[in-house]
């Protein structure tokens, strides 16, 4: 199955970039095969300011292209596919052991498939680079060929298309493959001269005038180039003050970082050594763009954490860092910038320098600290059907993971908020359907409330205050003090939040509903956003921030039901559960009052909160544990449990009031 969807994966991959107009798909390749390219213009590589590779890439890619110049680009994506299934086969057999039999079986589909995915491979494969072939030639001579002589030409190969690969032959050297190291040392040396003696104009211009490259391509300062001096250029610094703080972070990077990967090439995890190392030539470099950042991918074979909850945090964050936007990953607030802007970067100095990788012969390497679980509670009704493998954790899931999956998963749900529309003339005919029912089930109060609302304007601003205020401050801070306080019952009810806005993006998709402030005719009064244009076409379809059309489930009053529910539950004051049984009260004033949803909305946002209760019912069993089976290091944990079983039964002396003798 996981190969069916890698072959699915490169078809798409594949279709992505071959539909795409001809002057739109492998843009970087048209340096060479387009109309002003370096195949139809003579003079120097570099005069059209496109090309960034080195001479010797220039040199020796020329003949390929021609290539891809007669066949739009087909086989060059094709062979471009292939390098990469290269690449995953040659890293999963890579991986350090022992390995188990399923890991050997899934390591492979699973390698490709991250590589697929991850933002380095696509943006090589749109722009026609290649960045890849770098990787794979030092992956071939540390895991494949024989021979150190062959293993040092490959590197010195690699080295002459991506200078800063040059590490690699220090990584030989200190690891005492010295014949390897001189041999990488001596062919790129070998290489560059050749490409100095043929091309000797464009040799001056990019390792002399342009500083290894420095100044080709984008600006140095744009949020493409991910490498330390492109960070520095950003926080302001230029000059000679950031050349000099440049080189000394560059030189603190790499004695950390290649004595870490040092350390690990001895200890039996070669993968991972040659991960650092990639990371410290993506940091240290000069330029490190997008498309040459894949070495990170790599590192996700680092195992950190000595709890087996903690196991998965290093290889969430890798996937997700190299495999999302950074604007998915982090919000768009001034604080945070620094560190979005320059995610892959840090990633990558973590990688490098920072993140405790366990050693093999560290007793956490193949057994972590398990997790406390619960024996899950026979349903109260036998035909709900528990499913055994979704077992309870008492303990606290680790912060980091939990607020980076959150930060995901919502703009996650913002996108689809975005796309999941129909066009105005569907929107507004769902929103003739749902008033004309609510007219037949006599509860269509939106107007009246509507316009009682306008008319009270303490009332009104109310309203609107906490419309547009407590719609996430309630659930997250629900979910923060849980966390703190209960963390076996936070899990249960994260999940079934999440079950409730998954199955809220399927209504706002298969339903896209005009709510009653975009209904023309009606008479509602937007007190919240405004006085309606409704002569724009297009208005309320989409906004930047989401989707107007996303009514039906409301889930303004679906998760403030989830949060008047929980609360109710688990409040251990009777004032806090009448608070709480208050907020979805007052949220259901609020969007019929303000003219942004209907009642049926408010329905539905139940609903989808009722089946996200019961999804986790069936997969977690009930909320309260079972008190036989609670560790008794996680019952302060979770004070839900039902109370301690009683005292086993006296013996039958004790019992008729004998003695025992």
């Amino acid at each position: 199955m996981l190969w069916i969807v890698v072959a699915a994966l490169a078809v798409r991959q594949m279709a992505v970039v071959l539909r795409q107009p001809p002057g739109e798909r492998l843009t970087d390749l048209e340096t060479w095969i387009g109309e002003n390219g370096v195949l139809h213009v003579t003079g120097s590589l570099y005069d059209t300011d496109r090309f960034t590779g080195t001479p010797f890439a220039g040199l020796v890619l020329k003949p390929l292209t021609r290539a891809a110049e007669q066949s739009l680009g087909v086989a060059w994506t094709f062979g471009s596919l292939l390098l990469v299934a290269a690449l995953g086969i040659i890293a999963a057999r890579a991986l350090p052991g022992p390995v188990t039999r399923r890991t050997a079986l899934l390591a492979a589909p699973v390698a490709i498939s991250l590589l697929m995915l991850s933002l380095p491979v696509r943006d090589a494969f749109h722009l026609g680079q290649t960045s890849i072939l770098p990787v794979l030639l030092v992956l071939l001579a540390c895991f494949t060929v024989r021979g150190e002589r062959a293993s040092g030409l490959l590197i010195g190969l690699a080295a002459a298309l991506q200078p800063t690969v040059l590490l690699f032959a220090i990584l030989f050297w200190l690891t005492g493959r010295r014949r390897a190291a001189v041999t990488g040392g001596a062919a790129f040396a070998a290489c560059t001269a050749l490409a100095w003696a043929a091309m000797p104009r464009d040799s001056w211009t990019y390792w002399v005038h342009h500083v290894a490259g420095a100044g080709l391509g984008d600006d140095p300062d744009s949020l493409a180039n991910q490498s330390l001096h492109g960070a520095l250029l950003r926080f302001g610094l230029a000059g000679p003050i950031e050349i000099a703080l440049f080189v000394v972070l560059a030189a603190a990077v790499c004695c950390l970082g290649l004595r870490r990967a040092v350390r690990y090439a001895r200890d039996g995890q070669l993968l991972l050594a040659v991960a650092v190392t990639g990371c410290v030539a993506v940091a240290v470099s000069p330029t490190a763009w997008q498309h040459q950042l894949l070495w990170l991918l790599l590192a996700v074979v680092g195992r950190v954490g000595k709890r087996a909850c903690d196991r998965l945090m290093w290889p969430a964050v890798v996937v997700l860092v190299i495999t999302l936007p950074a604007q998915m990953l982090l919000p768009d607030m001034a604080v945070l910038l620094p560190v979005r802007d320059n995610a892959l970067l840090l990633a990558a100095l973590g990688a490098a320098c920072a993140a405790p990788f366990l050693s093999r012969t560290s007793p956490y390497w193949q057994q972590p600290l398990p997790a406390d679980h619960a024996v899950p509670a026979p349903a109260r009704w036998s035909r709900v059907p528990l499913l055994p493998f979704w077992r309870r954790v008492l303990s606290r899931p680790n912060l980091l993971l939990e607020l980076l999956l959150i930060r995901v998963v919502y703009s996650a749900y913002a996108q689809v908020r975005l796309v999941a529309t129909a066009g105005r003339g569907t929107a507004e005919h769902h929103g003739r359907q749902i008033h004309s029912l609510e007219q037949w089930l006599h509860i269509d109060i939106e107007h009246w409330a509507n316009h009682a609302v306008v008319k009270a304007v303490w009332l009104r601003d109310f309203f609107d205050f906490y419309y547009s205020t407590f719609h996430f401050i309630v659930p997250l801070t629900v979910l923060g003090v849980l966390y703190v306080r209960r963390p076996a019952d936070y899990r249960w009810v994260r999940s079934s939040i999440g079950f409730a806005t998954l199955l809220a993006l399927v209504g706002f998709w298969l339903y896209p509903l005009a709510p009653p402030r975009l209904m023309p005719g009606l008479g509602f009064i937007d007190t919240v956003h405004g006085v309606q244009d409704f002569a724009k076409p297009d208005y309320g379809t989409l906004t930047s921030m989401t989707n107007q059309y996303a009514a039906m489930p409301s889930l303004h009053f679906g998760w403030s039901l989830w949060c008047g529910v929980v609360i109710v539950m688990l409040a251990p004051k009777t004032w806090m559960k009448a608070l709480g049984a208050l907020h979805p009260l007052f949220t259901v004033s609020a969007i019929v009052a303000t003219a942004n949803h209907w009642v049926l909305d408010a329905v539905g946002g139940a609903v989808v909160v009722a089946l996200g209760f019961g999804l986790t019912y069936m997969l977690s069993g009930p909320r309260k544990l079972r008190s036989p089976t609670v560790p008794a290091a996680a019952r302060p944990l979770d004070d839900l449990a039902v109370p301690a079983p009683r005292p086993a039964a006296r013996s039958t002396g004790d019992a008729v009031g004998g003695k025992r003798r």
